[in-house]
């Protein structure tokens, strides 16, 4: 299926669809166009892997009883600063979303504001909750824990999750803001699960099998570990997001966090959200010309034999974004029936693809 043809789909169809199915399950509307907003963003910037693919997962979740689709997240102010967000075992987008909207409200009075999540689940690509902080003029960090992947360096067992560090600053343009978002692991698991879904082998530096051998088989590799990007400075990192994210707010954590795809049991994922806003030292406007400044000096560097092109993090997606606003979403045939099997679960009208 590697070279299947690719089926576009419109960016509000696919909300369309992912807000159907969600209240279907009891989803509320407003709690459902979060979730499909968060997801379909995935999919417009070109993280294929975190977008509306998941959602066969995230439903099976809920029909197993280990999601509560009904959940809405609970704040608790600890200082003025300082909130903890209880995700109730609801969708990790609305946790994470409460939490940064509460840390961006006390970083508008006190220069700062950081948020705690425990109890929540999977909440996609990272980003969001960053393009979140930028939209309120926000500078940002983002940090979760996941369910384990990764070996400690020199470790052969699953223990620490992909567990995505994340941040931004907003540019003098939307186009020119800075997001970093990326996974300690030489690639994101969710590239192993969408190479799995379309019949694809993956690159042999990605991950081990179950005895420790290289393997460019999705399958063997989803039974085996995850490989850290730069050995143990990615070890590391993953183990920071489980210091920061699940130790500290006091969610699952040491290998603990349940995954996406395993139906058994509540996830209980962590989230640790920061916001910050950019004029503290300095005006705004001063900011946003020195952001325009470090963009035009990274973009603009002596650039390396065969590079046509030296691109800001973010900027990739930022592209793929406006190209796929226009021309809609790529999907394979499969990933189409997946979704519209999940439709037809629950009587609602399936996706229709772009002419």
């Amino acid at each position: 299926m590697a070279d299947e043809t690719r089926i576009n789909v419109a960016a509000p169809q696919a909300r369309r669809l992912i807000e159907d199915i969600l209240q279907a399950y009891g989803v509320s509307p407003s709690n459902a166009a979060i979730v499909a907003r968060c997801l379909v963003a995935a999919d417009l910037r070109g993280v294929d892997t975190h977008g509306m693919n998941r959602i066969p997962s995230y439903m099976e979740r809920i029909r197993q009883g280990v999601l509560d689709p009904t959940a809405t997240p609970a704040v608790h102010h600890v200082t003025p600063v300082v909130a903890q967000v209880d995700g109730r075992n609801g969708f990790g987008f609305l946790a994470a979303h409460a939490g940064m909207a509460a840390a961006i409200d006390a970083a508008k009075t006190y220069g700062m504001g950081m948020a705690g999540v425990k109890g929540s689940n999977h909440f996609g690509m990272s980003a969001w909750i960053v393009q979140q902080a930028l939209d309120a003029g926000m500078m940002s960090l983002v940090f979760t824990n996941s369910s384990p992947a990764l070996p400690a360096w020199g470790g052969r067992s699953k223990l620490m999750g992909v567990s995505p560090i994340a941040c931004g600053a907003p540019g003098k343009t939307p186009e020119t803001s800075f997001i970093l978002d990326m996974a300690p692991s030489v690639a994101a698991r969710g590239k192993i699960y969408k190479a799995k879904r379309r019949g694809e082998k993956i690159p042999l530096d990605w991950a081990l099998d179950a005895e420790g051998r290289r393997t460019d088989d999705p399958e063997a590799a989803l039974g085996g570990v995850m490989l850290p990007m730069g050995g143990p400075k990615g070890s590391a990192l993953a183990i920071m997001m489980d210091v920061f994210s699940g130790v500290l707010t006091g969610s699952a954590f040491a290998g603990h966090v349940t995954g996406p795809y395993d139906p058994s049991k509540p996830a209980d994922v962590g989230h640790f959200l920061v916001a910050i806003r950019p004029d503290l030292f300095m005006s705004l406007d001063e900011f946003r010309e020195r952001m325009q400044y470090l963009y035009h000096r990274v973009v603009g560097s002596d650039r390396m034999e065969g590079v046509d092109r030296i691109y800001f993090p973010g900027e990739i997606e930022q592209l793929a974004q406006a190209e796929r606003e226009k021309s809609g979403i790529p999907l394979v045939q499969a990933e189409i029936d997946s979704l519209n099997a999940e439709a037809e679960k629950v009587t609602v009208a399936p996706l229709v693809t772009m002419g």
